[in-house]
């Protein structure tokens, strides 16, 4: 994420004509103070009497932000041309105007939406689909689907009955039943009441919250290469397959059944952990064996960034059969999850909000598949990302005291530093370069560019990376 910072501060200066956005980015970024800037801490100063200021690091002038200049978590950078055109629509305006509540009065073009935003590039298997605002909520939402359907299994198909409908409220049993969701250390699935049950990538979170008894398995750690050490590689996958089985024993001999299963492609928030496709593919065949419902979260690896040549980075897997569920939010701008046809719930109210979702996003969102599609941006990634990751590794070879583990898919990446003091530096002196980063886990550095990230924007990085990591 390249940063072009003002004078003052904001965060980014790109350039504009009138009141039309130039249709290019800044050459590359230019620096004029440290980070946070005396703007942004006027800015702070003036915020903190009012909102939680303490995760702020500067303020963002959006206006004046173009493509990579600052960039996180949008498909195609910011102020796209053809996204601020589709938001010059009159379509788009009454949609941001008079809100639609989804839920009970969408609006006449919603199914259009859905198809062309969703439908059109839904995992391969699934084509059924439910909007949520993020990816909290489509991860929370996507849990309690996965537990009406498994009490529906053991009423036999069948919906509450009376007993069930007046026990539940007054949280007893039959009503409220004893079920669990196995998840794995070093997750993260949101952070609402129930998906920090199964998130367990960083104590802050967490703590001070009441939390479900819910099973933690172990998820593999390689060593790198893969292929030096594909012995030990192979290893843990059969340790954490094993692992996954015995939890799903012990809570079900518990009589807290384990009705579902939430696992990320790439585990990012904990330190971007990665699993083999074998591995995966095993986690498939233990939930059919167990009949439990096998969510796949890819709110941060959805979106196209990881090399398959379609959205999602479980393709890589080539499973047997798809995952029930697959659940997104970040590049794909609005949340929700994809289900397995079985899974839909035909009573009203059960999933269910005002909103779910917001049609502005989902209205980008057939703009941004269409922009994708016209310019071949997911060949492009898998093209780019060879690139990301030649000189990703090579930066390692240039710095074997300071890096190691270099690995990724496509440009979703991540490389370790010695410390996590070190990385924690870097993270500071980087930015105040020009290159806005982020860490995860304990000691590494994470990159998450967008789809009109190009070789430029590597050359950029790189060069200002290895010249931030001589001087730590």
């Amino acid at each position: 994420m390249l940063s072009r910072l003002s004078p003052k501060n904001y965060a980014v200066v790109g350039c504009r004509f009138g009141s039309t956005i130039a249709s290019s980015e800044p050459t590359g970024p230019e620096m004029h103070t440290a980070v946070p800037g005396p703007k942004s801490k006027e800015l702070t100063d003036r915020m903190s009497p009012l909102h939680n200021t303490a995760s702020i690091r500067c303020f963002v002038d959006f206006e004046k932000s173009f493509g990579n200049y600052m960039i996180s978590s949008l498909p195609l950078g910011y102020n796209h041309p053809d996204l601020v055109k589709a938001a010059a629509s009159p379509k788009f305006l009454t949609s941001l105007v008079s809100r639609p509540a989804l839920g009970s009065f969408p609006r006449t073009d919603f199914s259009e939406g859905l198809q062309e935003a969703l439908t059109d590039v839904a995992p391969k298997g699934l084509k059924q689909v439910q909007t949520m605002l993020c990816g909290t909520s489509a991860n929370e939402n996507a849990i309690k689907q996965a537990f009406i359907w498994h009490m529906r299994q053991k009423r036999g198909d069948k919906p509450p009955d009376q007993l069930a409908l007046d026990s539940c409220m007054k949280q007893q049993q039959p009503g409220t039943p004893h079920l669990s969701v196995l998840g794995f250390d070093g997750a993260f699935h949101g952070r609402s009441l129930c998906n920090l049950s199964v998130t367990r990538s960083k104590a802050i979170p967490k703590v001070d919250i009441p939390a479900f008894d819910w099973p933690i398995a172990k998820f593999p750690r390689y060593k790198y290469p893969l292929e030096k050490y594909k012995s030990y590689n192979d290893q843990q996958d059969k340790d954490c397959l094993a692992d996954v089985e015995a939890k799903i024993l012990e809570w079900n001999a518990k009589k807290h059944d384990v009705a579902a299963l939430i696992v990320e492609p790439i585990q990012a928030e904990g330190g971007d952990f990665y699993g083999s496709p074998a591995f995966f593919q095993g986690l498939r065949d233990i939930t059919k064996k167990h009949n439990i419902v096998f969510i796949v979260d890819e709110v941060q690896t959805g979106g196209g960034a990881t090399g398959t040549g379609d959205m999602w980075a479980h393709s890589h897997w080539n499973l047997s059969t798809p995952p029930d569920m697959v659940t997104f939010s970040k590049k794909m701008l609005t949340g929700g999850y994809f289900y397995a046809d079985h899974l839909r719930i035909n009573e009203s109210y059960r999933i269910y909000n005002t909103w779910v979702g917001d049609p502005t996003k989902l209205f980008l969102l057939q703009e941004v598949v269409k922009v994708i599609k016209r310019d071949g941006l997911l060949q492009k990634n898998i093209e780019v990302g060879k690139e990301f990751q030649k000189q990703l590794h090579q930066l390692q070879n240039s710095h074997p005291n300071k890096l190691s583990n270099a690995r990724g898919l496509a440009t979703f990446a991540a490389i370790d530093f010695a410390t996590a003091e070190m990385r924690d530096k870097l993270l500071t002196d980087a930015t105040n370069n020009g290159l806005h980063c982020g860490g995860c886990g304990p000691q590494s550095l994470r990159f998450r560019p967008s789809l009109v990230y190009e070789k430029k924007h590597i050359d950029l990085t790189f060069e200002i990376l290895d010249k931030t990591i001589k001087n730590l």
